[in-house]
């Protein structure tokens, strides 16, 4: 079954960061943007709140499977990750485009907890459809949505490669 995609435009995503900010019932010392979906929402967001604290984390899920069930359960692997003495004690935003599965998110979600610090999640975009973790959800979602979203930053990317991503 193909999937039914959206494109997004430079005036929506900054509609969407607007509705986000709107949401944050707290101050947050810290972010950390997940690479590379969550570079520009999570720029746009660090500069209209002023925060100054910018970490990235890049993930990687390994190793294709034979089949799609086995790639659900591999474990990350973490490229990069800011040190817990950067997150211990800290309320920290994790900000991606998109939560399709939740993997990506929840796991860096996780290791931020276990350094220490309070993570709260934000995406662009939720799809509860795709979502691996039950009523998980994230803190912060401007959208739900079914369908595969791209970006505008996106839009010069092979179509088959975002698929892939996603």
């Amino acid at each position: 079954m193909q999937m039914r995609r959206e494109l997004v435009t430079w005036k929506e995503v900054e509609k969407l960061v607007d509705h986000l900010i709107n949401q944050f019932d707290y101050e947050f010392q810290t972010m950390v943007l997940i690479t590379r979906g969550g570079v520009i929402p999570g720029g746009m967001l660090a500069e209209t709140m002023d925060i100054k604290e910018i970490l990235t984390a890049a993930v990687d899920f390994p190793a294709e499977m034979e089949n799609d069930r086995e790639n659900l359960l591999v474990w990350p692997q973490f490229l990069q990750f800011p040190a817990n003495d950067l997150l211990r004690g800290r309320r920290v935003l994790v900000v991606d485009d998109v939560w399709g599965s939740g993997r990506t998110i929840t796991a860096v979600k996780n290791r931020v907890s276990a350094a220490g610090g309070m993570p709260f999640t934000a995406v662009l975009h939720f799809n509860p459809y795709r979502n691996l973790f039950g009523s998980a959800r994230p803190n912060y979602f401007a959208a739900s949505t079914d369908a595969h979203i791209v970006y505008p930053w996106e839009s010069n990317r092979p179509l088959d490669r975002m698929l892939k991503d996603y």
